[in-house]
């Protein structure tokens, strides 16, 4: 009887451990070595600490920011913004303009896919800035030499110029 007890016991403590899932903050953190592991959404996350070094080895440039009403400290990252400006070559027929439009769009796509760029887009005007990419890579070699694999780059339609730019790392935009 007291082995039944025992195991009922068991059983109840067992089905009434809470299986949550939580749209917010960290669901568990797990210690290896120096380095900790949070899951999110049962997801895996990496901590500031392993990402700047990941980031770092990987040849990035990253800077810790302290939040002074917060204390918190965010990790910095260098990113690098190309304006893509109108070119000297604009004078395509509206079916060789269409084609390369298509193009651009699949380059802008394919860096977006491999992780070279997280985010491109249009200015909403007519001005000699047409839009942006921001590639999301070590290098302003890098981001320069993917920028001018441009579809539309190359045909001179489009003309790339690349700057540094830091922002937070994992930082969503609202």
């Amino acid at each position: 009887m007291k082995q039944i007890s025992l195991a009922l016991l068991l059983l109840l403590i067992v089905s009434c451990k809470n299986d949550k899932t939580t749209d917010l903050k960290t669901e568990t953190i797990i210690k290896t070595d120096t380095v900790y592991v949070e899951t999110y959404k049962g997801e895996p996350v990496k901590s500031a600490k392993a990402l700047k070094a990941e980031l770092t080895e990987r040849g990035y440039q990253t800077f810790d920011y302290v939040d002074e009403k917060t204390q918190d400290t965010v990790l910095m990252q260098q990113y690098f913004i190309a304006f893509l400006k109108s070119g000297p070559i604009r004078s395509q027929n509206e079916e060789e303009a269409a084609k390369l439009q298509n193009e651009h769009l699949a380059h802008l796509g394919r860096m977006y896919e491999e992780g070279y760029a997280d985010i491109s887009g249009p200015f909403g005007d007519d001005g000699e800035i047409r839009g942006i990419t921001i590639y999301n890579v070590p290098t302003l070699k890098m981001a320069d030499s993917l920028a001018n694999l441009d579809p539309m780059v190359k045909a001179g339609r489009l003309v790339i110029e690349v700057h540094p730019w830091w922002a937070a790392k994992g930082f969503p935009l609202r």
